[in-house]
C-alpha cells in the first residue's frame, strides 16, 4: 500500500459503502438464508449480484487465514439463488443469447468467425491440428477489437506453429455464465467445447482472453478436460525466449500494464483435489488430506512484464495496485450487463490510477477489461490509450500489415 488514495480492494463495497456489498456482508447473508431468518428479497438480490466477483476478497483474507473460501461461497450463493429463480432481471437477454447463438454479446453464431476472412487459417472443425487458437466472444464480434484476433493469428504463423481455429463452430468458453450463477448452463457450453476439442485432435489451447484461459485452465478439468490451456501473452513469452519471435522495431511509448482479475490472482493454476471438509467444534473448517490454496500470488504476473519489458522504445510503469492486489477493471461477474453504471465508476477509477503514472496507455491482455477502459475514458477527462498487449507485439515485430 502506497497511498491512502489507492489503498481500497473492493469496488462493490467501495461503490455501496454498506457492509451487505461486502464479501464478510455476503456471507452473513448466504448463512442467514440457510438458516431461515431472511427471505429473499429485491435487495438480497442486488447485494450478492452487484460483485464482479474479482477475487480481491479471497487474496484478502488468505492473506492470514487458511480456512476461508469467500469467493467460492459467493458464487455457491448465485448458483442457489439462480437454481430457485432468483435472477437478475438484465441477465435474461444475455442468458438467451448464450444459449440460442452461444455467445455473450447476442450476436449471430454464424458470423463468429468471420473476423478470420481471407486470413487462410486452418479451420478444426473440418481438420485437425494439436493447437487451437480460441477467439473468445469479445475478440470474435467487438469491431473495435477484433483487430486484436488478427495481429494474434499472424504472429503465430509469423512463428511458424501449426495451428487452427474453429471458426463459426468456435463455442463460448461459458465462464461469464458460471459467475452470472448458470450452473447449468456453463455445464452444457464445457462439454460442447471439450467434445469438439477432442474430435480435432487438439491438445492444446491458446487463448487471447482472460476470462476464456481462467474458465478452461481452472473450470474445465472439473468437466473432464485434460487439454492443456496457455493465454496467448505466455505462449507469446515463451515463443521470445525460443528466439522465434524477434521484435525488430521500436515502440516509443510509455504504458502501465492492467493485470485482469482471471489472468493474475485468479490464473493460478489447477490443482485436482479430492477429500473431505470437516469442522472442529463446529467452527473451523479443515481439510483432509490438505486442500490447494488458491491466493492469488502464481497468477500470470510475469510473461506479459517480461513481454513489455522486451519491446524496443517501450517504457513499463507500474500502478500502485498490481499483480494479485490489483484493481479490477468492473467488467465481470455479470456487472457490465446489469449494474453499467457501478461498472464504468469501477474502471473509471483504474484509469485515474493509471494517469496518476504519467503513462501514455494503460495496456492489458482481455478484451473486456479493454472494452470497459474504452468505454469509461469517454466520459472522463484522462487523455489515456487503451491498447492490448498484442497490439504491441504485433508493432515491434513489424509485420506492415494493419488490421485496424
Amino acid at each position: 500500500m502506497k497511498s491512502w488514495r489507492f489503498s481500497k480492494g473492493c469496488p462493490s463495497v467501495e461503490y455501496n459503502n454498506f457492509h451487505s456489498y461486502s464479501a464478510g456482508g455476503r456471507l452473513v447473508t448466504a448463512l442467514s438464508l440457510l438458516d431461515g431468518r431472511i427471505k429473499v428479497t429485491d435487495r438480497v438480490i442486488d447485494s450478492v449480484f452487484k460483485c464482479q466477483l474479482c477475487g480481491n476478497c479471497d487474496v484478502t483474507c488468505k492473506m492470514c487465514r487458511f480456512d476461508m473460501e469467500p469467493l467460492a461461497a459467493l458464487r455457491e450463493l448465485r448458483f442457489k439463488l439462480v437454481e430457485d429463480g432468483y435472477t437478475v432481471p438484465q441477465h435474461k437477454p444475455v442468458m438467451e443469447g448464450f444459449r440460442k447463438q452461444n455467445n455473450m454479446l447476442n450476436k449471430v453464431k454464424a458470423k463468429r468467425g468471420d473476423w478470420a476472412d481471407g486470413l487462410n487459417l486452418k479451420d478444426l472443425s473440418k481438420d485437425k491440428a494439436e493447437i487451437v487458437f480460441h477467439t473468445g466472444c469479445r475478440y470474435s464480434y467487438d469491431n473495435d477489437l477484433n483487430h486484436v484476433a488478427k495481429a494474434s493469428v499472424s504472429i503465430l504463423q509469423k512463428a511458424g506453429v501449426d495451428f487452427g481455429i474453429m471458426g463459426k463452430e468456435e463455442n463460448c468458453c461459458g465462464g461469464r455464465a458460471y459467475n452470472m450463477g448458470y450452473l447449468k448452463d456453463f455445464a452444457a457450453g464445457a462439454a460442447n467445447n471439450i467434445k469438439a476439442w477432442t474430435k480435432a485432435g487438439v491438445k492444446t489451447v491458446v487463448t487471447p482472453c482472460a476470462d476464456c484461459y481462467y474458465t478452461f485452465k481452472r473450470l474445465y478439468p472439473e468437466a473432464g478436460s485434460e487439454i492443456k490451456v496457455l493465454h496467448m501473452v505466455e505462449f507469446i513469452n515463451q515463443l521470445v525466449k525460443q528466439g522465434k519471435i524477434n521484435f525488430k522495431k521500436p515502440v516509443p511509448m510509455r504504458v502501465t500494464y492492467h493485470d485482469p482479475c482471471y489472468l493474475g490472482r485468479q490464473g493460478e493454476p489447477y490443482i485436482p483435489w479430492k477429500g473431505k471438509e470437516k469442522k472442529i467444534f463446529g467452527q473451523v473448517v479443515v481439510y483432509e488430506p490438505r486442500r490447494p490454496r488458491y491466493n492469488g500470488a502464481y497468477g500470470i504476473y510475469e510473461p506479459p512484464r517480461d513481454v513489455l519489458r522486451a519491446i524496443p522504445g517501450l517504457e513499463l510503469v507500474e500502478m500502485e495496485r498490481i499483480k494479485e492486489a490489483a484493481w479490477c477493471c468492473g467488467a465481470g461477474g455479470g456487472v457490465k450487463e446489469a449494474y453499467p453504471e457501478f461498472s464504468k465508476w469501477t474502471a473509471k477509477e483504474r484509469i485515474e490510477e493509471a494517469a496518476a503514472t504519467g503513462a501514455d496507455a494503460i495496456v492489458s491482455a482481455c478484451p473486456w477489461c479493454e472494452r470497459n477502459f474504452i468505454d469509461a475514458i469517454k466520459e472522463c477527462d484522462k487523455k489515456m490509450k487503451v491498447v492490448d498487449i498484442i497490439e504491441l507485439v504485433y508493432q515491434a515485430i513489424g509485420d506492415g500489415r494493419n488490421f485496424k
